[in-house]
């Protein structure tokens, strides 16, 4: 950030006196969100679920994730001294563990869905170049890669450079969507959106219940980013802006998904959205407009990724830079380049997309199993973000002026804890099975911070915790082992 002054608080906090304002913290919030989830989004939501459950559960949706935003909205407003977003708020409620372990999964979230990006990204391409194949053959693993340190390079340049590009490609990417918007409402058919309502003709979707339960971590997995602002709020030029951009984003991005999805529905059944090649937006189009309905979609597609890409990248490397700023990361993260970019934050990242490209040439993970798994490694993050909004109301701290707040924010946050647990259930135990192998590892670099602060590791509450966590990736790696797991 060559432009901007910097300074600190009376608490020695590292603060941005020309941060990122509010304009910037709104596109970090829907570039964020909107990045290659929502091109998917018909094929995925339709492989789950029936028209009627797909209402039902963006009505769930809505809700859940109104209250989450709100949460963010009412935790950057009351606790502006917490910087780092979903890891600050799980320390703070729940105490070092649980705070280095949502700054884990929150990373770990971030970068393997930049992986899936990638396979997307180089799959549509495929449409047009078979080279590529579903993104994870030799040439499509090679050109991620020369994207991958492209977008590495930009960044180390810096974060408000980085942000100014994100706001250019936020608004590029809106302009397909909403031509695609457009064209869909004009051939919608009533008769067409009707059919099957409930999906009774297609057994294997389950009762409405199971539809809903089962679409959930798509509907999650296209809102992942909301809590973009108060990651980066250490850099917010005003703090009140966090929760504004928050909340500003949540409806944004609401609006554009559900006139996606339900639109869709009325141009092609249930069955046809189901069968179609992701990003299934191109196949809408095309049965509307032709071949030119393909490469609309492609190139809005291919800006949408670049922006998330880029948001995606910043995010990351800024959730180990806050919590290596306070020891709960080892030090060397918190290691800043000339530019004050998190350089070395940055390098781990991008190294581990980097090795996940090439896993995925050996593995062939698809788009969707990544989303999935990246879906269920962030709902742990959310949960205590949304229980630590519950205590504060419980306790009534920060409320000592206004109880009419209190009780509203009490029952924001019990809505945002059910939800979360809610969708704790929906994505299934074999996905916390799975985010276990992956949470259990990061404990080296939790003892690592804790020994250079000459601390001690655990607390004895936290030793049973991390016993749970280790037990759940031993059984997890056993079902692996044996094909009982599986991606």
């Amino acid at each position: 950030m060559s432009d901007a002054t910097h300074g600190f608080d009376a608490a020695g906090e590292h603060r941005e006196a020309n941060g990122l304002r509010l304009g910037a913290l709104v596109a970090l919030v829907v570039g964020s969100m909107i990045g290659g989830g929502i091109f998917s989004l018909p094929q995925n939501m339709a492989a789950s679920a029936g028209v009627g459950a797909v209402l039902i559960g963006w009505v769930i949706t809505a809700f859940g994730m109104l209250a989450l935003a709100l949460v963010f909205q009412a935790l950057a407003n009351r606790k502006p001294n917490l910087d780092g977003g979903v890891y600050a708020y799980a320390k703070a409620g729940f105490g070092n563990y649980m705070g280095f372990a949502s700054a884990w999964g929150y990373w770990i979230s971030a970068w393997l869905g930049n992986v899936g990006y990638y396979v997307l990204l180089f799959s549509t391409l495929g449409y047009f170049f078979p080279i590529f194949g579903e993104g994870n053959t030799l040439p499509a693993i090679a050109c991620s890669s020369a994207l991958l340190w492209s977008v590495h390079f930009l960044v180390l340049r810096g974060i408000k450079e980085a942000s100014f590009i994100n706001q250019i490609t936020t608004i590029a990417k809106i302009v397909p969507l909403v031509l695609f918007i457009l064209i869909c409402m004009l051939a919608f058919r009533l008769d067409v959106f009707s059919v099957d309502i409930w999906a009774r003709s297609n057994p294997a979707l389950g009762g409405v219940l199971d539809q809903v339960r089962n679409m959930m971590l798509v509907t999650v997995w296209v809102f992942v980013g909301i809590e973009g602002a108060t990651v980066f709020s250490a850099r917010a030029a005003d703090r009140k802006s966090v929760g504004k951009a928050t909340v500003i984003g949540f409806f944004v991005v609401l609006l554009v998904l559900v006139l996606v999805n339900v639109l869709a529905l009325g141009i092609m059944t249930q069955r046809q959205l189901a069968g179609l090649k992701n990003p299934s937006m191109a196949g809408v189009l095309e049965h509307v407009i032709g071949h030119w309905g393909v490469v609309l979609v492609s190139v809005g597609l291919a800006i949408s990724l670049a922006g998330a890409l880029l948001s995606w990248v910043m995010l990351c490397a800024e959730i180990l830079f806050s919590a290596a700023r306070d020891r709960t990361m080892p030090a060397f993260l918190r290691k800043e380049n000339a530019r004050q970019v998190p350089a070395n934050a940055l390098w781990l990242t991008n190294g581990m997309v980097q090795l996940f490209l090439l896993i995925t040439l050996v593995s062939k993970g698809t788009y969707l199993s990544l989303i999935y798994l990246a879906t269920s490694m962030i709902l742990v993050p959310y949960f205590w973000s949304a229980t630590y909004a519950l205590l504060l109301a419980i306790r009534g701290e920060t409320y000592e002026l206004s109880q009419k707040e209190r009780r509203r924010d009490l029952l924001i946050a019990a809505v945002s804890v059910l939800y979360a647990v809610w969708l704790l259930y929906a994505g299934g135990v074999k996905y916390l099975l799975l985010s276990s192998v992956l949470y259990a590892p990061g404990v080296v670099l939790f003892a690592k911070a804790r020994r250079e602060a000459g601390q001690q590791v655990f607390t004895h509450l936290e030793k049973f915790v991390f016993a749970a966590v280790l037990v759940a990736a031993i059984v997890a790696g056993y079902g692996l082992y044996r094909g009982l797991l599986s991606l």
